[in-house]
């Protein structure tokens, strides 16, 4: 019986994904949505709704105990509202009050979708172990969060770590978060893809033109797409070097789509830290790909939940 199971869900800009999680870290059910990004917030919220029923079809979901939620930020986990930059239908939106009415009840926490991945990085991925550390998802957007002193530290709002809007560009462009030249702008697999083709890069035959087929076209030489990544990872390492520099981490994990690139992100981004990364405390600083794949945010909402619990050294968060 899994009297330890909780219930978590990954809210994306491209997907809203949700589980159920024991207290080792196992999925034990899932679901998962498209996310009707340009709709309104109902709309979105039914996305929602329809991944929560369906995990409620599980003969599992009546030992769950409590629901975490890691959303696309910024959140507001005092107020149990969010404002994904890339979710425009949610503003304020009062996700955990609404979310709680249609899971009858059950306890709800909620958690910037990058806080999540690094609970679960540090629990069991490439940041087990570290105890500091920042944690990325680069992927449709840029997240981040950070674990100080051997605990997840997610701020007072839930956002604490959330690198992907720090401004490194101080005249870039305008971000949709109503800065200029955000780590998010110029990092994240829209504008790495986005830059390559105002650029001239072209897709193949299959007329491909997301963040992928640049890292493909990167990886086979094309100048272009090689540059849409080399300022991709300029980006990144400006933004790892300046939380370095301000909390003194010892690793950077990255995940998400874009770190699927492999090499033709990693290789570039050790090179630039080593430009920004040099007073002598955070020189050293290790660059990891994440551990935990796909099911990061959700295995790390899971252990949001499950941190407050009395065995909760064992989440490790």
């Amino acid at each position: 019986m899994h009297t330890d199971l909780v219930a978590a869900l990954d809210i994306g800009g491209t997907k809203i994904a949700g589980a159920l999680v024991d207290g080792h870290g196992r999925i034990q059910a899932r679901a998962q949505r498209p996310t009707p990004g340009g709709q309104d917030g109902e709309t979105v919220l039914g996305a929602v709704t329809e991944v929560l029923g369906e995990l409620a079809g599980s003969p599992l979901w009546r030992s769950a105990s409590a629901l975490g939620i890691g959303s696309a930020g910024p959140v507001d986990a005092s107020a149990g509202t969010v404002s994904p930059v890339n979710v425009p239908g949610w503003r304020d939106f009062p996700l955990v009050e609404r979310v709680r009415s249609a899971v009858g009840g059950l306890p709800v926490k909620l958690i910037g979708d990058g806080v999540a991945i690094t609970a679960a990085e540090h629990w069991q991925g490439a940041a087990r172990g570290y105890d500091n550390a920042l944690c990325m998802v680069v992927s449709t957007g840029v997240g981040g969060g950070l674990v100080l002193d051997g605990r997840l530290h997610p701020g007072p709002t839930g956002n604490a770590g959330h690198i992907g809007h720090m401004s490194v560009d101080l005249d870039g462009d305008p971000c949709p978060c109503g800065a200029r030249g955000c780590v998010e702008r110029l990092a994240s697999g829209p504008n790495i893809a986005r830059r390559a083709l105002e650029n001239g890069w072209r897709p193949g035959a299959d007329s491909d033109t997301s963040a992928a087929a640049v890292a493909g076209a990167a990886r086979a030489g094309d100048p272009v797409a090689m540059a849409s990544f080399e300022r991709a990872a300029q980006a990144l390492a400006a933004g790892i070097a300046a939380t370095a520099t301000l909390v003194e981490i010892d690793i950077a994990v990255i995940g998400g789509g874009v770190a699927k690139a492999g090499d033709v992100l990693f290789t570039p981004l050790r090179k630039a830290l080593t430009a920004y990364a040099t007073l002598s405390f955070v020189r050293h600083l290790t660059v990891a790909p994440a551990q935990m794949g796909t099911d990061a945010g959700l295995v790390g909402a899971a252990a949001a939940v499950l941190a407050g619990r009395p065995d909760a050294r064992a989440v490790g968060v």
